[in-house]
């Protein structure tokens, strides 16, 4: 078992970065936690405000592609782990203008794998790189199946490209320089903190406004939902236990339509479906991902504990209870965003 005293993490004032920081520092409140984040549209102290005064835990405000930053932080905290949360990740974004996640998911990412290089070269066996990606990474899988990790790559959208790009890198730096990289794919998370642009805040706090939902297409798109917990729980076992060079598929097996996913939200909610509004399709819009996540099973124990419906039920109250949150995440430059991407039919 691999020895975690301090992390550099980046990214983690977004979501599941932010709720890794909270689940880290509840089970290990020894272990020193970094947080390095550029502070962009989805990035949110406010998402850490519970624990900005922990002994254990310090912000740096910063931009991963910025060596000579990430180098003085290395330097200084020589982490026993980098989990690297920190990327541009929406998908229609990145069809807006895909220049940003080349920058972050590529540059940024490169950039981290030299420092953490040319710190650990001669310690190698004592640190770990985690590179936290996404399913999406894969593509399109059809109607049936689900992708294992050594499926091939094939993006279809210029974020998940970018994410494709910065995930072999990791391997090439862990085949060339024998760097101990994980590379981790998960399915959709939802949870606290979720920047309200995704699918399931976007509409809890539409629906409970009594605005109209917008859904893409048919809605007929598959995605596998996991709770954020689940998400954070098993990169806890794979720093602590996953082999280098590696890559842990990470989903919950509950593949569900958007269109059922907004009409349980609408049920929950008490709204009804007359609320819905199908808006043109994005480019290049998967109809479905599925994982395959025997491997993290097998080798570690992880499976998920959190069933959709208690989740749904627990994000819903999350986001009725804090609406100063969601009002300090709805500025101008949100609502300018939404209506390029959904002010049409």
């Amino acid at each position: 078992m691999r020895e975690v005293q301090s992390l550099l993490v980046t990214g983690g004032a977004g979501f599941i970065g932010s709720n890794f920081i909270h689940s880290c520092l509840a089970d290990r409140p020894e272990v020193r936690v970094v947080n390095l984040d550029k502070l962009t549209y989805a990035g949110n102290l406010a998402n850490l405000q519970d624990v900005e005064r922990h002994p254990s835990y310090r912000f740096v405000r910063g931009d991963i592609a910025d060596r000579q930053l990430v180098q003085a932080l290395v330097d200084e905290l020589n982490p026993s782990a980098i989990v690297n949360f920190a990327a541009e990740s929406h998908v229609d974004r990145s069809i807006l203008d895909a220049a940003p996640f080349i920058e972050t998911n590529v540059r940024g990412t490169q950039a981290l794998l030299d420092v953490a290089r040319a710190k650990w070269e001669n310690h190698l066996d004592q640190h770990l790189f985690l590179q936290v990606s996404t399913d999406e990474v894969y593509g399109d899988l059809g109607p049936t199946g689900s992708f294992i990790e050594e499926s091939p790559l094939a993006p279809n959208s210029p974020y998940s490209a970018s994410k494709a790009a910065g995930d072999l890198l990791c391997r090439a730096y862990y085949r060339t320089y024998r760097l101990p990289v994980v590379v981790t794919r998960c399915t959709n998370n939802y949870g606290p903190y979720q920047f309200p642009e995704k699918l399931i805040p976007m509409m809890i706090l539409r629906a409970s406004r009594g605005q109209k939902l917008p859904v893409y297409g048919d809605g007929k798109n598959v995605r596998d939902w996991i709770h954020v917990a689940d998400h954070c729980r098993a990169l806890a076992l794979i720093l602590l236990r996953g082999r280098p060079g590696e890559v842990y598929n990470i989903g919950a097996g509950c593949e569900l339509q958007n269109i059922d996913v907004v009409r349980r939200l609408l049920t929950q909610l008490g709204k009804g479906e007359d609320l819905v509004e199908f808006v043109r399709d994005r480019p290049g819009h998967d109809r479905r991902y599925a994982l395959d996540c025997r491997k993290i099973a097998t080798e570690l124990g992880w499976r998920p504990t959190v069933s959709f419906g208690d989740g749904l039920d627990e994000t819903i109250s999350w986001y009725a209870g804090h609406p100063e949150w969601i009002e300090n995440c709805l500025t101008g430059e949100y609502r300018s965003y939404y209506d390029a991407n959904y002010g049409r039919k």
